[in-house]
């Protein structure tokens, strides 16, 4: 099993600052550890216990800590479920299940069976987009909504910030927080304490560095559940505008937003969410 941090000391970093944020989580929760075929998996459960059930499938180098801002509005309505991913910087497995195959579909089934859901909405961001689209094409009958934002798999996926990100580096800390803003396109005041967790993150972990495979049009037609797409006109990493035209032409009933002014990182949309997910259209 490929050891997913740089050094022991930086895994204790990115594992001391997590459990900060699971410490001051901003509602009740309890900690859920389900064994799967891949090794354990670490899920934070929120919301009334008889609440419809809602997954959250996070981005790439990340964890649970990415939904903190969001959770106070989904609990008002689900079950809410924000899933560590294995071989991902949370306290998952560090096992990667290869992308290619029905691997990561068969983890999920473990996760769900192991949470008592036979079928569930799903909200996944950037590697979740594509993990939470990927098991709605191989197991349709257990997905109810998603909402996928910045998702991979859909879009080509993009490589030009690349050559920056390797001169920033020579800079140091002061480079790497520049290369996070760039890619995550978080660059507010009020984004500060997530570009640190960012910057922290991708100084001592190392992501996953194959290609995310892309959807065919014939998959991508095959989606019967109600879809939500959100996507940013300035996102590095993701072709945000084929995402678009490809769901829009594949999907046609899937409700397709493109904002202006946004990079990859989709933050602040809980309500808009939210409605989609409850199956409101009055406010769209």
């Amino acid at each position: 099993m490929a050891e997913i941090y740089k050094s022991r000391a930086g895994a204790e970093k990115i594992r001391s600052r997590y459990r900060e944020v699971l410490g001051s989580w901003p509602v009740p929760s309890e900690h859920i550890r389900i064994p799967t075929r891949e090794g354990e998996t670490f899920v934070v459960a929120s919301g009334p216990a008889d609440g419809p059930p809602l997954v959250l499938l996070h981005g790439s180098g990340a964890n649970a800590s990415t939904w903190r801002g969001d959770i106070e509005t989904w609990t008002t309505r689900f079950r809410v479920y924000a899933v560590d991913m294995p071989g991902e910087p949370g306290g998952s497995t560090p096992s990667r299940p290869d992308l290619a195959t029905d691997a990561v579909a068969s983890w999920f089934d473990d996760v769900l069976d192991g949470l008592s859901l036979q079928s569930t909405s799903l909200i996944g961001m950037s590697l979740g987009g594509w993990v939470a689209l990927d098991y709605t094409i191989r197991r349709p009958a257990r997905v109810d909504r998603i909402s996928l934002l910045c998702p991979g798999g859909i879009g080509r996926q993009k490589v030009g910030w690349l050559p920056m990100a390797f001169l920033l580096g020579a800079l140091g800390t002061r480079g790497k927080r520049r290369t996070a803003r760039m890619v995550t396109g978080l660059d507010t005041p009020s984004m500060a304490s997530a570009l640190d967790d960012v910057t922290l993150t991708f100084a001592h972990f190392k992501p996953r560095t194959e290609r995310l495979p892309v959807f065919p049009d014939s998959a991508l037609r095959q989606v019967q559940a109600p879809v939500q797409v959100i996507v940013g006109d300035r996102d590095v990493m993701m072709d945000s505008s084929e995402t678009a035209r490809r769901v829009r032409l594949c999907i046609p009933t899937a409700s397709v937003t493109v904002l202006g002014d946004t990079g990859h990182a989709i933050v602040g949309h809980a309500d808009t969410i939210l409605h989609f997910l409850a199956g409101r259209t009055d406010l769209n």
